[in-house]
């Protein structure tokens, strides 16, 4: 028998409330109940990072957190931080700079990406693949998104 549960949280700046199976992971609550479809589901296992949204500020991967660990969080998605203009620069940097193919770890990459400019200062390029790590894209081989990032940790913070 499916167990469901009421919970309350706030997307991409919006309270929503709904009754969640137990075991739904956030990824999907997000897709399937929400429509916000940037998140992507990709290794199912926490490492790809195809999933990745930004819980109480922190990014965590959607497909290993369940929908009812996010009762009364503040979730975003690459969609809130698009449509709040707060990752702007990333993504003219990511097309400047063709650091996207297929588009489907993108999204991923522009939530970790700016997580990392969060730190506030310019990071070697070793830094950048480093941080990005739990990111995979088979399409670009990083070149383009580690000049990205960089190219907008310059701007920011200064050479």
């Amino acid at each position: 028998m499916q167990e469901f549960i009421d919970i309350a949280l706030t997307v991409n700046g919006e309270p929503v409330s709904r009754r969640v199976e137990a075991r739904q992971h956030l990824v999907d609550f997000l897709r399937n109940e929400l429509g916000l479809t940037g998140s992507h589901l990709g290794c199912e296992h926490g490492v790809c990072g195809a999933c990745t949204v930004r819980v109480d500020g922190a990014v965590v991967r959607g497909c290993l957190m369940l929908a009812v660990q996010a009762d009364g969080a503040d979730v975003w998605t690459v969609e809130g931080l698009s449509d709040s203009g707060g990752i702007a620069d990333l993504q003219e940097a990511f097309i400047a700079r063709n650091a996207l193919q297929c588009g489907y770890c993108t999204p991923g990459m522009l939530l970790t990406a700016a997580e990392m400019l969060e730190a506030g200062r310019r990071m070697t390029r070793t830094e950048i693949r480093a941080f990005l790590s739990g990111n995979f894209c088979r399409c670009t081989g990083y070149h383009a998104i580690v000049d990205a990032i960089g190219t907008v940790m310059e701007r920011r913070f200064g050479g």
